[in-house]
């Protein structure tokens, strides 16, 4: 899959965390959500070894490829290359994105988390295809604290300085979406508003109907929408 296919024309991205998955597994995750519409998959686990992931990647890439849409991988570069993912979303504690840019080569995609200013523009120099923006909003997926959060004006700060795409990301639900995307980002990403639902199908679904909803009824700082 082409790099500049796809992170611009992303609206509803989806994290397989299994922490707050009510059970489920990796796969179940991704399989509803490539179900509901899911336009990007990130298979994100901290604590299962590189040969449980490995085995997990495969299973969804598989998946992810006869849906055509993005695999990226949460982190591990390693996995990304042995299974072929589109690409890798990196941490503040992982390598930098210009040595990961080497490493994956041109045309896989490279997305870094951003707190901060500081850290989108490093981001963007660096050479990611996306910034992953946040905690927006009090999260029980990304972090507790909600001291943490964000707000929308650090979205409408790095949309006027970047160029690439924004994934906001932390505290993300059908009830703030419309004012995320009014901000400046173009993706929004969610882990426990849709990995905890009843219907992670229908979840996806009605995120993908807010977004587009939202880019729709209003002049989007990315050009996108009618005013």
């Amino acid at each position: 899959m082409a790099r500049g296919h796809c992170a611009q024309h992303w609206r509803v991205y989806v994290i397989t965390d299994v922490i707050l998955a009510r059970g489920r597994t990796h796969e179940e995750i991704a399989r509803e959500a490539i179900r509901g519409g899911a336009d990007v998959i990130q298979l994100r686990d901290k604590q299962a070894s590189s040969r449980e992931l490995y085995q997990v990647a495969l299973r969804l890439r598989q998946m992810t490829r006869e849906a055509g849409i993005p695999l990226i991988i949460n982190d591990r570069v390693g996995i990304a290359l042995a299974v072929d993912a589109d690409g890798v979303h990196l941490g503040p504690e992982d390598m930098p994105a210009d040595v990961v840019r080497k490493l994956l080569g041109p045309n896989r995609i490279v997305g870094v988390t951003a707190t901060n200013l500081e850290q989108a523009l490093q981001a963007q120099q660096g050479g990611a295809d996306y910034v992953g923006l946040g905690p927006i909003f009090e999260s029980r997926g990304l972090d507790p604290d909600p001291t943490k959060a964000t707000g929308l004006e650090l979205v409408r700060q790095v949309r006027q300085a970047l160029n690439i795409p924004i994934v906001a990301i932390g505290g993300v639900s059908l009830n703030n979406v419309a004012s995320v995307i009014q901000a400046g980002a173009q993706t929004v990403a969610a882990i426990s508003a849709i990995v905890t639902a009843a219907d992670i199908a229908e979840r996806v679904q009605e995120f993908a109907q807010h977004v587009q909803s939202a880019m729709t009824n209003c002049q989007h700082p990315s050009g996108e929408g009618s005013s």
